[in-house]
C-alpha cells in the first residue's frame, strides 16, 4: 500500500491540519453572521493552533514541557480575549474558547490514543457546536423535575442494584433482593422508556400513537384514563381502538420481560402472545374502517394525567408485592402444584399482574416452563377481563358494545389458550 511508505509522522501531522481545518470551517459557519472583529479567529485560526499544538508536542512528547508550557500560554491570550468579550460586547458563550482548546490538543490525542477515538472526539465536537438551536428547543421541553426523575433511575439500576445481595432471603422465601430489584429496574426501564418517547419523541402524537406508548408504561391506566376522556367525545372512532392497543402493547412488554428473566418461557410464549397481537390488531383495522371520522385528539390531552413511572413508593409497592407473591406463589405449589398456580393467575389478573408474573420467570430451574406459561396466559386474560370491566364503567355507553367485541375476543382468545396449551405441550 501507498500509505506504508510515506512517513508516520508526515499522515499524523496532516490529520491534525485537516482536522482542525474541519473545526475552523464549522466554526465560521457559525459565526458567518457576526462582526468579523468579534471573533478571535475561524479557519485559519483553529489550523494554526492545532499546527502550534502539533510542532509543540512533536519536540518534546515525552515530558511534554513545549507543549505545556504553550497550553498555558494559549490560556492565557484565549482569558484576555474573553475578558474583553465579556467587557465590550456583555457575551459569556465559552464555546470557542474551548474548541480551540480542544483543537490544541489535537496532536497529542492522535499520536497516543486509538484512531477511533480521536474521531469520536472529532465528530462530538462538530456535533455539539451545531445542536446548539436544537439542544436549546429540547431542554425546553423538561419540566422541572426532569432531571430528578433520571437521577432516580440511575439510583435505582446503578446504585441500589449493584449493592443487594443475591441469596435468598430464607427457606420460605425463595427470592433474592436483587432479583426483586432487578425485577422492579427491567419493569421500570421499559415504562421509563416509554414515557421519555411520549414525553420528548412523541409530544403531538395522536391518540393511537400515544396509546402504544401508554401501553409500554401502564395498559391498564391507559384504559382507564382513555375510557373517561371518551365521555367528552363519545363519538370519537379512535378511542377503542386505542385502548385496544394499549392492551397489545402489554402483550409486547411481557414477552420483553420474558425474554430478559426466562427465555424459555418466553419461546413458549411467543406464537400465542403473536396471535393474540395478531387478533387485537385485526380488531382494531375493522374498527377503524368502520368507526365515524372524528377529530384526533393529541397525545397531550389523552394522557396528560399519566405520572413518571419513576417513583420511590412505586418501586417499593412493587417489591412487596414482589415477595407477597413469591410466598404465596411457593405455597400454593406446595398445596396444589400446578392447578393451584393456574388459579392464582386468574385472581392475581385483577390486581398488577407484573410482579406475580416476573416471580414466575424467576421460579427455580426445577420449575415447568409449560406451568409458567400458560398461568402468563391466564393472568393476562383475567387482566383482560378487569380492563374490560374499566372501560365498560367508565366510557360513555356508545363506546360498549365496542369494547365487549374487541376485549371479549381477546379474552376468548386467552381463554381457549389455556385449554389447547396442554395439546401442543
Amino acid at each position: 500500500m501507498i500509505l506504508q511508505h510515506v512517513p508516520p509522522d508526515l499522515i499524523k501531522f496532516s490529520l491534525v491540519v485537516i482536522f482542525a481545518l474541519f473545526i475552523g470551517l464549522e466554526q465560521r459557519r457559525l459565526q458567518i453572521n457576526l462582526d468579523f472583529e468579534s471573533t478571535f479567529g475561524t479557519d485559519r485560526t483553529f489550523t494554526l493552533i492545532g499546527i502550534l499544538g502539533y510542532i509543540l508536542y512533536i519536540i518534546s512528547p515525552r515530558d511534554m514541557t513545549p507543549f505545556i508550557y504553550g497550553g498555558i500560554a494559549m490560556a492565557v491570550l484565549l482569558g484576555i480575549y474573553y475578558y474583553m468579550k465579556i467587557n465590550l460586547k456583555q457575551l459569556f458563550g465559552l464555546t470557542s474558547i474551548i474548541t480551540a482548546l480542544i483543537t490544541y490538543c489535537l496532536a497529542p490525542l492522535i499520536y497516543t490514543q486509538p484512531a477511533w477515538l480521536v474521531l469520536l472526539v472529532v465528530v462530538c465536537l462538530l456535533v455539539l457546536t451545531e445542536i446548539k438551536d436544537m439542544l436549546l428547543a429540547f431542554s425546553k421541553k423538561f419540566d422541572s423535575d426532569e432531571f430528578l426523575t433520571l437521577a432516580k433511575f440511575m439510583v435505582l439500576a446503578g446504585v441500589i442494584l449493584p449493592l443487594l445481595p443475591d441469596q435468598p432471603v430464607s427457606a420460605e422465601i425463595n427470592v433474592s433482593p436483587y432479583k426483586m430489584w432487578l425485577a422492579i429496574v427491567v419493569v421500570s426501564s421499559i415504562s421509563y422508556l416509554g414515557y421519555l418517547l411520549r414525553k420528548f419523541a412523541f409530544p403531538t402524537a395522536g391518540l393511537l400513537l400515544t396509546a402504544v406508548l401508554g401501553g409500554l408504561y401502564s395498559s391498564t391506566a391507559t384504559t382507564v384514563i382513555l375510557a373517561r376522556q371518551s365521555k367528552s367525545n363519545p363519538a370519537e372512532s379512535q378511542t377503542v381502538p386505542a385502548i385496544l392497543l394499549a392492551t397489545t402493547m402489554m402483550y409486547l412488554r411481557i414477552f420483553l420481560v420474558a425474554l430478559f428473566f426466562n427465555a424459555q418461557v418466553a419461546m413458549v410464549l411467543l406464537p400465542w402472545f403473536a396471535c393474540f397481537i395478531i387478533i387485537s390488531l385485526i380488531i382494531v383495522y375493522i374498527f377503524l374502517k368502520t368507526g365515524q371520522k372524528q377529530t384526533v385528539l393529541t397525545g397531550s390531552n389523552a394522557l396528560e394525567k399519566q405520572s413518571n413511572p419513576l417513583e420511590f413508593k412505586t418501586a417499593i409497592v412493587f417489591g412487596l408485592l414482589f415477595i407477597f407473591f413469591a410466598i404465596i406463589t411457593g405455597y400454593v405449589v406446595k398445596l396444589y402444584g400446578t392447578r393451584g398456580v393456574n388459579g392464582l393467575a386468574f385472581i392475581v389478573g385483577v390486581t398488577d399482574i407484573d410482579p406475580f408474573i416476573i416471580n414466575l420467570f424467576q421460579q427455580k430451574p426445577g420449575f415447568v416452563t409449560s406451568v409458567t406459561a400458560i398461568a402468563v396466559i391466564n393472568a393476562v386474560t383475567s387482566n383482560n377481563i378487569i380492563k374490560m370491566i374499566y372501560a365498560i364503567v367508565l366510557s360513555d355507553k356508545l363506546l360498549r358494545i365496542r369494547l365487549i367485541i374487541g376485549f371479549g375476543a381477546l379474552i376468548l382468545a386467552g381463554v381457549a389458550s389455556s385449554f389447547l396449551f396442554p395439546i401442543f405441550y
